[in-house]
């Protein structure tokens, strides 16, 4: 069982697996809120892996465990990925999903070994601890090929009038992203909210008239945030992937590890507010050996203009702490509710998947 914080990344892995020789021949399938309903019961019969995300999880796999009981009894691994996402009160609600999810695999005799993978957080065995409720190996250090990094932090200058004030990050960003893809740099920007994504996408097109190979450079730029539909994320991810699209402004829908090729540089328009979603961001670009760009521009905000000042902070902090409350009685009392409709729960129960707290839930 393979878990992803968003759809996006299981379909990504999905395709991975399947261009790869060994798991070709081994039956995996996503299955998620895109899956088709025609579809569904042939990936509980017969697929090896399985790729959902902690939603499906909760509203369709562990309701109808029943169903699943075949992928149960086999279950060997459970792999979690991109665990940072896990934090706050939405990994809250995702350690007492795991718990239920332990249930069942107990009830089916199954004893799963979990895998849990991230780079950026700084209380590993803590973290994970706490959201699997699993004895904890920290096994540090990886091999990926990575090319020579290059940071630059970006202030934009102080205009001149009666009020002077600092240029806005998101114009900042949609020049410098321009003067990138004019030198066949290819660009992710990312942005903090949906709208400023739309305006900074049109602010860059605007930008952009050069042409390559008789094809205007303006169309092969593109926004993705979420809203869009299934058919336009797919559209989008395989053009990025391919190397057919030079730039994408994105929100941090495309933060995580979705794997979007090899691009050249990343443009991050405003502190994106911690020290783990900076490198996270910073990660899209470079993904192989070659070497990459990533430039943080300031925005007036006190935070930016502090990191501005004193860059050393990014760079000699360590990541943030990942930080949930899986005792939080508000949340467990309602996953009791959720994980008595799939099945008759004794006190005993309750006590041993939630812990002595769960009596004041």
């Amino acid at each position: 069982l393979y878990l992803f914080p968003t759809k996006a990344l299981a379909y990504d892995q999905a395709q991975k697996l399947t261009q790869l020789e060994l798991f070709g021949r081994v039956p995996h399938a996503t299955y998620d809120g895109d899956t088709h309903r025609d579809e569904r019961s042939a990936i509980r019969r017969a697929a090896r892996i399985v790729l959902t995300n902690p939603d499906m999880l909760h509203v369709s796999i562990l309701h109808n465990h029943a169903l699943w009981s075949h992928f149960f009894r086999n279950l060997s691994y459970i792999v979690v990925d991109e665990a940072h996402a896990y934090r706050g009160i939405f990994g809250t609600h995702v350690s007492s999903i795991f718990r239920r999810l332990t249930r069942w695999c107990d009830h089916y005799g199954a004893t799963p070994q979990w895998v849990v993978t991230s780079a950026t957080v700084g209380n590993p065995v803590e973290f994970v601890g706490k959201l699997t409720k699993q004895n904890v190996i920290h096994v540090n250090g990886g091999d990926a090929p990575r090319g020579r990094r290059v940071f630059a932090m970006w202030n934009p200058p102080v205009t001149k009038g009666a009020a002077p004030k600092r240029r806005g990050a998101g114009g900042e960003a949609a020049t410098l992203a321009a003067a990138l893809v004019k030198q066949d740099a290819r660009t992710i920007v990312f942005t903090r909210a949906r709208r400023s994504t739309e305006l900074l996408y049109k602010a860059w097109v605007s930008m952009v008239s050069a042409t390559i190979n008789g094809e205007a450079l303006a169309e092969r730029i593109t926004p993705y945030r979420a809203g869009y539909t299934k058919e336009q994320r797919r559209d989008i991810e395989q053009r990025l992937f391919s190397g057919e699209l030079m730039g994408v402004v994105a929100t941090s829908a495309l933060e995580l590890g979705v794997d979007i090729g090899s691009l050249d540089a990343a443009v991050i328009s405003g502190y994106p507010g911690t020290i783990a979603s900076t490198w996270q961001q910073s990660g899209r670009a470079g993904r192989r050996e070659t070497e990459s760009l990533t430039i943080l521009v300031a925005s007036d905000n006190p935070l930016d203009q502090f990191l501005m000042r004193h860059p050393s902070y990014l760079f000699e902090t360590g990541v943030e702490n990942a930080v949930i409350n899986p005792d939080n009685p508000h949340v467990v009392g309602a996953h009791i509710c959720c994980a008595a409709d799939e099945g008759l729960l004794g006190q005993e129960q309750i006590l041993g998947m939630f812990g002595e707290r769960a009596g004041y839930a």
